[in-house]
């Protein structure tokens, strides 16, 4: 049974509060692993001896398998439950942060690494279901502001943390402390938080298997297409597999009787336009922090701490205009905020774009920071309105698995494209040529933060909360348009 059922009215429960913040510190937990190994970087390689490239898929490990098994995990959810499951992503992340603290060779932490991702990967998507099943309709944005500025906060609090922790103490130390705040994240869900089931259909293990295999391939055509060249066989042939096996995932959830993901939902265009810009959302922002960071180490000439400590300014707006943005989005939808934020964003990376140079004062840079943090953190809470809303209770284990790997898919994306436009331009040889490469990965930031505004273009401009769905014979959902 469903404990946290939403309610017919519009105040919040306690038991619904609860879920809210152990959903939400959860999602901060995973979302900062993503972020706080960037400043530890050096301190790893001298350590461990690690090339660049393996130093690379320290990162990319994480990223892989937390975007292969994203929808898989949110299937398994609606199956066996998605509480029991999300607390076991909780127990295999904090098993495999130990694994990544104990690691005395790069194999090792890189291996440990993709094993934290897969419990990652059971986490993201599974908060948002049960958050989405347990929340009112009227709630819903007001709910998905609160988790969306907690979950920013690991794009302040990453880097600085990272920094802190490796300059004071370890680099192993950023994964010992997942364990203690693990086990009171599962003790506070296990003794609160009720369990909530989607559809109770048999699990569509081909179409599971597909959709893996899909993403693992896409992935790792982004991964790979700078160390290897986009142009190289072992890249082209990732890109192309990844498309055929997208292709035959689409093919059989057409024939699905009960499908994995109903391919109806992209007949919403709240659905289709919100995992569109949050795509390409994605791609702009993480891609931005990705030479952010760098840039302020190796052309400005800041430490790892001093890093983290002054992109703060770009981080901690994203903790608190969502909350504003959750508490209008039912009022004046989704739309305005996705454009909007997008122009924002846009704008704030045209601006380091134009005046980044060697040596740059940090104070002309807190400006376009600010700008650009208000416009991500406007994008993401209505983006997340937008495809949850168009779903019913049934479908919201599916609908945020699929946008919880649209939206690491785009991180991916956005690492590789700015990473090649960096490459062609500039390097690491000075701070002069770090800044040639930095100019041009910005602005490409600023054109993908264009493309996520024009995405929601086909967006009502003032949706409903929750659209009204039309189940087939075949129970799939056709959310209305």
């Amino acid at each position: 049974m469903n404990t946290n059922a939403p309610s017919s009215g519009t105040g919040w429960s306690g038991s619904q509060r609860w879920l809210l913040g152990t959903t939400s510190v959860a999602a901060l937990l995973v979302g900062l692993d993503a972020l706080v190994v960037a400043t530890a970087l050096s301190s790893v390689r001298a350590d461990l001896g690690a090339s660049v490239e393996q130093l690379e898929w320290t990162v990319n490990a994480y990223t892989l398998t937390f975007a292969v098994l994203m929808m898989p995990a949110a299937a398994l959810g609606d199956r066996l439950g998605r509480r029991g499951t999300f607390v076991v992503g909780l127990l295999v992340f904090a098993l495999a942060s130990a694994g990544c603290a104990l690691a005395t060779g790069i194999g090792q932490l890189i291996a440990a690494r993709a094993v934290q991702g897969a419990g990652a990967a059971a986490v993201m998507p599974l908060a948002l279901a049960l958050l989405g099943a347990a929340v009112p309709p009227a709630l819903r944005p007001k709910a998905l502001g609160v988790f969306t500025g907690v979950v920013g906060a690991s794009v302040a609090l990453g880097p600085l943390l990272g920094g802190l922790v490796v300059e004071a103490v370890s680099w192993q130390w950023i994964f010992w402390l997942n364990l203690p705040a693990v086990a009171v994240l599962a003790v506070a869900v296990l003794a609160r938080v009720g369990e909530s089931h989607g559809p109770r259909a048999a699990l569509d293990l081909p179409g599971l298997v597909l959709a893996a295999a899909a993403v693992f391939a896409l992935v790792w055509g982004l991964v790979r297409g700078n160390p290897a060249g986009w142009g190289s066989a072992e890249t082209v042939g990732a890109l192309g597999l990844g498309a055929v096996l997208l292709a035959g995932f689409v093919a059989r959830e057409r024939r699905a009787e009960r499908p994995m993901l109903p391919l109806g939902l992209f007949r919403s265009r709240s659905f289709a336009g919100g995992n569109a810009a949050i795509f390409f959302g994605s791609a702009s922002a993480f891609g931005a922090v990705f030479f952010m960071a760098q840039y302020l180490q190796d052309a400005l000439g800041h430490g790892p701490l001093a890093a983290g400590l002054r992109l703060m300014p770009w981080g901690a707006v994203t903790m608190v205009v969502p909350r504003l943005v959750g508490t209008r989005i039912p009022r004046i939808g989704a739309r305005p905020f996705i454009v909007t934020g997008s122009l924002l964003h846009a704008a704030g990376m045209a601006w380091i774009a134009l005046i980044a140079a060697p040596g740059m004062p940090y104070a002309a840079m807190v400006p376009p920071m600010i700008l650009s943090g208000a416009g991500v953190a406007m994008v993401i809470p209505a983006t997340q309105a937008a495809v949850l809303g168009a779903v019913s209770g049934p479908d919201m284990g599916k609908a945020s698995g699929a946008y919880s790997t649209i939206r690491q898919l785009g991180s991916g994306f956005g690492v590789a494209v700015l990473v090649a436009v960096f490459a062609a331009f500039g390097g690491y040889a000075s701070p002069r040529s770090f800044t040639d490469g930095f100019v041009p990965a910005l602005a490409t930031a600023a054109a993908l933060s264009l493309a996520a505004g024009l995405c929601a273009a086909p967006l009502r401009p003032r949706s409903r909360a929750v659209h009204t769905e039309a189940t087939g014979a075949n129970g799939t959902s056709a959310p209305a348009r």
